[in-house]
């Protein structure tokens, strides 16, 4: 739908939750999604039907995990076999997306020596054909693990030391050659894809803690961005031979713009994402850095998630659950239309939507919207 009735979306079903921002992520017309059992001290992940919210299965595991700015923050990565999680504590689990049995599991901590960042993991596993990728710190910048077995594939050496951020490991081709995009605290970084091998780092600080990945925004630019006043950079990555070079093509200080805390979303060769000049501002930005518009004036959105579908961006504003629908335009603000649909604080969990049906949550619960035209 471009514009929704009186009363917003219609709610499909909800299920209440242990505090924390863990979105779902949705194949095959299942949702899952992480949790936490309070009273019986357990991790959980959850599969359940996207079309009622029924638990289909669960998988459970004793875990002490003590409140730190909420327990939950990440989300599953999911495809027709494996569910591959990895807990607030740097635990990589491995679950069959049939049963939730699991079918291998490793510490990062114990076994590459990471550190957990602070208020707990913030990163999201990446799923390739046949492996998983994990930024683990410590011992390695990042590794290659089987996805069938567990079995270390190919790992990046880590001289200097990099810790572990919340950011994701992302997939990019730069210079023709397939690679990993990590954001740290000292910059941003690619890996070879084939091998693990560091093709390039780029020196930029960054501080107290990294949320947004890199996003390669074009074949040779990655853009990077943080909170904590540590602003945006743009870098160009360049190929010669076998070698590349980083070079910075604009640097935004915390007083021009950055994301807080979603990784924006390159569209129409623009950048989109919530972020601060002003704090709260979905903002449209083009590849030079230069602010085409905001939503100053009419909307401010917290540390609310966005996402893209057919032409349009759906937007939290992340202190009321208000939902807003936007035109996905380089043009201007232009909104659709708006619908209180959730109405705990804190809403800045990522959105999940498939076959028409949208998945949010706030600090306590998660629903599903039908917003099928």
């Amino acid at each position: 739908m471009r514009r929704w009735p009186a009363g917003g979306p219609k709610r499909l079903w909800s299920v209440p939750l242990e505090q924390g921002y863990a979105g779902a992520s949705i194949i095959r017309g299942r949702v899952y999604h992480h949790d936490y059992d309070a009273k019986k001290s357990e991790w959980i992940v959850n599969c359940r039907g996207l079309a009622d919210g029924k638990q289909i299965w669960q998988f459970r595991e004793a875990r002490e995990i003590r409140p730190n700015h909420a327990i939950t923050r990440t989300v599953p990565a999911v495809d027709g076999r494996f569910a591959i999680s990895l807990d607030p504590k740097a635990v990589l689990h491995c679950l069959d997306i049939r049963t939730g049995k699991q079918i291998w599991r490793r510490s990062l901590v114990e076994e590459y020596k990471a550190t957990i960042p602070s208020w707990y993991n913030g990163q999201n596993p990446l799923q390739e054909e046949d492996r998983v990728i994990i930024a683990t710190g410590g011992a390695a910048i990042m590794v290659a693990l089987e996805k069938a077995t567990g079995k270390e594939i190919w790992r990046t050496p880590n001289p200097g030391q990099l810790f572990m951020s919340h950011a994701s490991v992302m997939p990019a081709v730069l210079g023709g050659v397939r690679q990993y995009l990590y954001g740290t605290l000292a910059g941003p970084l690619g890996v070879a894809a084939k091998d693990g091998k560091l093709l390039w780092a780029f020196p930029r600080k960054f501080n107290v803690a990294v949320a947004p990945s890199p996003v390669a925004v074009s074949e040779e630019l990655v853009f990077m961005t943080a909170s904590y006043d540590a602003g945006s950079v743009m870098v160009r990555v360049r190929r010669t031979g076998d070698a590349f070079q980083a070079e910075s093509v604009f640097d935004m200080q915390h007083n021009e713009w950055n994301s807080e805390v979603h990784t924006p979303i390159v569209y129409k060769g623009h950048l989109f994402a919530v972020g601060k000049k002003k704090r709260g501002l979905f903002t449209c930005l083009s590849f030079d850095g230069k602010e085409i518009w905001t939503s100053e004036g009419k909307a401010s959105f917290g540390l609310g998630s966005f996402l893209l579908a057919d032409g349009m961006f759906f937007v939290m504003d992340g202190d009321t659950g208000k939902l807003r629908l936007l035109e996905a335009s380089t043009a201007g603000y232009n909104e659709l239309s708006i619908a209180p649909v959730l109405s705990g604080e804190e809403v800045w969990g990522p959105m999940a939507l498939s076959d028409g049906k949208l998945v949010v949550r706030d600090l306590n619960q998660m629903i599903c919207l039908d917003v099928r035209g």
